[in-house]
This record gives C-alpha cells, sequence and structure tokens, in this order.
C-alpha cells in the first residue's frame, strides 16, 4: 500500500513539473512573436508617426 502511494505521489509530481515546464514554453514562444511583431513593424509605425507629426499644424 505504501509504495503505491509513493508511486502516485510520484507521478504527480512529475506532472507538475511538466505543466511547469510547458507553460515556460508558451511564454517564451509568445515573448518571440511580440519581439518579431515589435521589430518588423517598428520602422513602419515610426515612419508613420512621423509623417503624421510633420503634418500637424500648430498655432501658438
Amino acid at each position: 500500500m505504501l509504495a503505491r502511494l509513493v508511486k502516485l505521489q510520484l507521478a504527480l509530481k512529475s506532472d507538475r513539473g511538466a505543466t511547469a515546464v510547458e507553460y515556460g514554453l508558451m511564454v517564451a514562444l509568445i515573448a518571440i512573436v511580440i519581439i518579431g511583431a515589435v521589430t518588423l513593424l517598428g520602422g513602419n509605425l515610426s515612419s508613420l508617426f512621423n509623417t503624421a507629426s510633420s503634418k500637424v499644424t500648430v498655432t501658438s
């Protein structure tokens, strides 16, 4: 009986560790996607904002 309980506890612990690793991989993948999107769109957005700011007239 004790041996079965020990095996069950070990199985539960290993599942928790695997779940933590899976969540870590998902967070890393999401971060990579966000960094890639910002890198690709960053230049375009910068030029868009610069164009818009040059067309805005300031009245004093």
